[in-house]
């Protein structure tokens, strides 16, 4: 028989009666001690136990056949860019051709309408109609329409922060980790075809190479004079390419130069291999400047080659897949687990710009950056005094200190907090300043948002004691909210 403490039974049952042996009270506090320990020592743990035994759960009864339950699997997400724009002048991006051209009011009348078929339809502003209401569980846009300007699709799409774009921003990220498992294989192999006999062949290993090493994109093809004359690496003309055998103490020397997308200027100079020179050689031979660099190779034969290398590997997979990878190992080289949060912040930006080089993410120097570059200046040197005057005090301080004799006193304490609170102010400011400056011209949001993989990111500030608002604003972690369970310490891309 299973013989249990006593308050243990009266706890699992119900109704317990038990006598036990007891003491007499006129014993003193020594004797119970003494009488506890003897009798606990007996194996007779009670003379009578009497109870109605454990509680047991209902029988299973099911429901009535009429009985149904009814889910509600839908959720309220936020919707992004909600409100249409008004019409006005268009300005693009860069060197646009178009910049300055009408951009007309969009009527109800031109704008497709994305919904479920039995949701409700929304109502067009009243004397107006859709153009056409659809129901295409494909895509993930509310609305659609064209705009005049370009020619090109405009769409109404679900906050960054939603669900449905975690889910595919997880996706892309995974596309691009699963590269890393077969990236060798491939840079072997389009190695390999740069001796190939073939000269589509070759150019294919070119352009690949291309897209791997500078993060260029495919180019997309397009109607002449539909759009600014913009160019990806299929694209590229010969007038776009200059080679030099020796330059900036290099060898063979790509330099190019093209408007890449939203006529950003792309111009570069990289050292490639031999044969890859080689072959550039060749591929301009006894052509025109305006003449295809790649006249045997088209987006749709690239993005091919690239499917069949791997399950959904496009250029963009690339560029992601080096993107995080430069941002991971930058990381790895810049922090250092001494320095102050400011520093490793600093150290991240720096990370983020060479990706930032890396896939072309250029912006032009801001107006205001001369005048708020001498604002900060002026801060600095103002900081420079205070800082130079607490350490006249202090010093003032303990001087008074060993002419009495003395080696602590509470103004001391003050003096030495206030020198050290002015010090790390000076040093934000000095961060400050060289961040900027070195930002100037890099667009580091793009590539931050979308190439990087934000796990990088959480997990470097999980590792450095960086507080992860220090990297990403509000938003920003609303957005990559599927990455924080996701990312420990340990997480490698």
């Amino acid at each position: 028989m299973l013989l249990l403490p006593l308050r243990v039974l009266r706890r699992r049952f119900q109704h317990v009666s038990c006598r036990v042996p007891c003491l007499q009270a006129s014993q003193g506090a020594k004797a119970n001690r003494a009488g506890w320990e003897e009798k606990s020592r007996s194996r007779v743990k009670w003379r009578q136990l009497e109870h109605k035994g454990p509680y047991f759960t209902p029988a299973y009864e099911p429901l009535p056949d009429g009985v149904r339950f009814f889910y509600d699997d839908g959720r309220r997400e936020k919707i992004g860019n909600f409100k249409m724009e008004p019409p006005g002048l268009f300005c693009g991006r860069g060197d646009h051709p178009k910049m300055g051209k009408l951009k007309r009011r969009v009527m109800p009348e031109g704008v497709v309408i994305n919904c479920s078929r039995d949701s409700k339809i929304p109502e067009p502003p009243a004397g107006h109609q859709w153009k056409e209401v659809r129901s295409d569980n494909t895509v993930t846009w509310l609305a659609a329409w064209t705009e005049n300007v370009q020619n090109s699709f405009k769409y109404i799409i679900l906050n960054p922060s939603s669900k449905l774009k975690g889910e595919m921003d997880w996706q892309k990220y995974e596309v691009a980790r699963r590269l890393k498992g077969v990236v060798d294989k491939i840079r072997a192999q389009y190695q390999a075809d740069w001796k190939s006999p073939e000269r589509k062949k070759r150019q294919l290993a070119v352009a690949l190479y291309f897209i791997d090493k500078l993060a260029l994109r495919t180019g997309n093809e397009k109607e002449e004079g539909e759009a600014a004359n913009t160019v990806g690496c299929c694209s590229l003309r010969v007038e776009h390419v200059r080679l030099h055998e020796k330059a900036d103490g290099q060898e063979h020397v790509v330099e190019l130069d093209f408007l890449g997308k939203d006529s950003i200027r792309y111009i570069n100079r990289v050292s490639v291999e031999k044969l890859v020179f080689q072959n550039l050689q060749h591929f301009m031979e006894d052509k025109d400047p305006k003449d295809d660099l790649f006249d045997a190779l088209t987006t749709a034969s690239l993005n091919k080659h690239l499917q069949d290398l791997m399950e959904g590997l496009t250029a963009k997979v690339f560029r992601t897949y080096n993107a995080s990878t430069t941002l991971q190992e930058q990381l790895r080289v810049l922090t250092r687990a001494e320095d102050s949060v400011t520093s490793k912040v600093l150290a991240y930006k720096r990370a983020n710009r060479a990706v930032a080089v890396l896939c072309n993410h250029q912006r032009a120097i801001p107006k205001t950056f001369e005048k708020s570059m001498r604002t900060l200046q002026q801060k600095i040197e103002t900081k420079k005094a205070q800082v130079a005057e607490a350490q006249v005090e202090l010093e003032k301080v303990k001087a008074d200190l060993r002419i009495r004799g003395e080696s602590k006193s509470k103004s001391l304490l003050q003096k030495q907090r206030r020198l050290l609170r002015l010090e790390e102010q000076l040093v934000r400011l000095h961060t400050q300043a060289t961040d900027k400056e070195e930002n100037k011209q890099v667009a580091l949001g793009t590539s931050k948002l979308n190439y990087l993989d934000p796990r990088i990111s959480i997990a470097w500030c999980k590792r450095s004691g960086v507080p992860i608002e220090k990297i990403y604003s509000k938003t920003q972690r609303e957005r990559f909210a599927w990455a924080f369970n996701q990312a420990g310490e340990d997480f490698e891309f």
